[in-house]
């Protein structure tokens, strides 16, 4: 009987301990709400968008914006603010971004977007934004998100776009100018420091940029999605009217007159014309960097836990000024490069496959000193490749493997200090790969072309050394 009322007591004793634990944690979560705004219109939400420690909550619901007063259609400049947009979802009319009537900004930079956020430590969480309707906008700059703040955080916000010209073709029509009107998804630029993209989610239906970086400095994105569509070029020969047909399906003639015949992953003839069995991606890079932004470097990125399919490139840090870190991505179904890496990067227990492209490429004869751990994915029945890995550069150390050899076809090889795939733009670069520890854990071959010496090459599929004459 002691037994058992000394157990009721421990019992009653434990049970009011928790009872006051849940009893905390709601009066907290209470507390928490209470420090929240909550407004039920966009024009509320508005009034607190230049406001200095604010915590604002727009209530759920779907909001259209169809009407703005500047180029940069909805500006937050608060500090020290929190935005909670969760279950909120934004319809912005693209034919905002081709209103000419609309306010310029003071910034220098032309470019629309619907939101921009210049505010420091801001945070904007939970926001669904969608562009609706095909208006395509007086520039190739349109964008959804303009980050250019610091100690920003944009989490858990997923993007949609659509509204560029012309659509149906990549890059096969030029990246910009001419007819071209892109719609891209977030920048993160000049003078951006310490900005988070955490969480969030790009639907790239549109010609553009999915994530992109143009002088940001200590930037991380983790665990954020992109996804493209892709289109054979059997589909585009097959139109009976629209954009290609109308100019005999001849692409634009490509910037790099020394890569005639390449436009952006897709192979084209010489004269220009749009080939069978070729692919192309709607859009362009999923993650990319720009090297600086008016003189500004972009600097010191770290991509983490991050997807990528279907795009141009899939993960892009090969042109920034600094080295990148890399951790845990995977890259599907891109058709210039899986990761396209440069000087002094690191890529850690990443993967991708190369159905369509090279898994990972160091195009850059001038890169040193990357470091690259790629997971070789399911690469079969792919389309208009054999290119599995391009090395160039110095003193870079690349371990290549797979989880299944017969992922690799037997077409596909490891090529180092060559012009071919994706990169390699200047007429006057003198090809080479030197000082380079390859690590093959792979049954692909190896090949080595004029430029490759010094090298420390192990590797389970065969070496060959290839000897071109001119």
């Amino acid at each position: 009987m002691k037994l058992i009322k000394l157990f009721l007591a421990t019992f009653s004793i434990i049970s009011m301990a928790t009872a006051c634990q849940e009893a905390t944690k709601k009066e907290a979560d209470i507390n928490i709400q209470e420090n929240f705004i909550t407004v039920t219109s966009l024009a509320d939400f508005k009034n607190y968008i230049n406001k200095d420690n604010v915590k604002i909550k727009l209530k759920e619901g779907n909001y259209q914006i169809d009407d703005a007063e500047k180029i940069r259609f909805i500006e937050i400049t608060g500090n020290n603010s929190y935005y909670n947009l969760t279950g909120v979802r934004f319809m912005v009319d693209t034919k905002l971004f081709s209103r000419k009537d609309l306010e310029k900004s003071d910034d220098g930079n032309s470019m629309y977007c619907a939101i921009e956020i210049s505010g420091n430590n801001t945070t904007l969480e939970g926001l669904y934004i969608e562009t609706y309707g095909d208006t395509p906008g007086r520039q190739s700059k349109n964008k959804i998100f303009n980050l250019v703040g610091e100690n920003v955080t944009l989490k858990n916000v997923e993007v949609r776009t659509t509204g560029s010209n012309p659509w149906g073709y990549g890059s096969l029509y030029g990246l910009g100018g001419g007819d071209v009107r892109k719609m891209n998804g977030i920048r993160i630029g000049y003078p951006a420091k310490n900005v988070k993209l955490i969480g969030c989610k790009v639907h790239m239906r549109a010609m553009g940029h999915a994530i992109f970086l143009q002088g940001a400095e200590n930037t991380l994105i983790e665990d954020c999605h992109v996804d493209g569509l892709l289109r054979t070029t059997d589909a585009i020969l097959a139109e009976t009217s629209g954009y290609g047909f109308d100019r005999n399906f001849y692409a634009k003639k490509p910037r790099h007159s020394h890569k005639k015949g390449y436009v952006e992953g897709t192979i084209i003839g010489e004269d220009g014309k749009i080939l069978p069995g070729e692919i192309v991606s709607l859009s362009e890079d999923g993650i990319r960097m720009y090297p600086e932004y008016n003189g500004h470097k972009t600097k010191n990125t770290t991509i983490k836990s991050c997807t990528v399919t279907q795009m141009r490139r899939g993960i892009c840090t090969g042109l920034s000024s600094s080295g990148d870190k890399v951790i845990d991505c995977v890259v599907r179904n891109c058709v210039a490069t899986g990761f396209n890496v440069g000087n002094e990067d690191v890529l850690i227990n990443c993967s991708a496959d190369a159905k369509f492209a090279e898994a990972v490429c160091i195009p850059y004869t001038n890169a040193k000193n990357a470091s690259v751990e790629i997971n070789i994915l399911d690469s079969r029945n792919g389309l208009a490749n054999n290119l599995l890995a391009k090395i160039n550069g110095t003193g870079h150390h690349v371990v290549l493997k797979t989880a299944d050899n017969n992922f690799i076809p037997d077409t596909m090889a490891i090529k180092l200090s060559v012009w071919e795939g994706y990169g390699n733009f200047n007429p006057k670069a003198k090809m080479h790969a030197t000082n380079i520890k390859l690590e093959n854990k792979t049954t692909a071959k190896v090949m080595l072309f004029e430029g490759a010496k010094n090298n420390d090459i192990k590797s389970e599929g065969e070496v060959k050394n290839i000897v071109t004459h001119m």
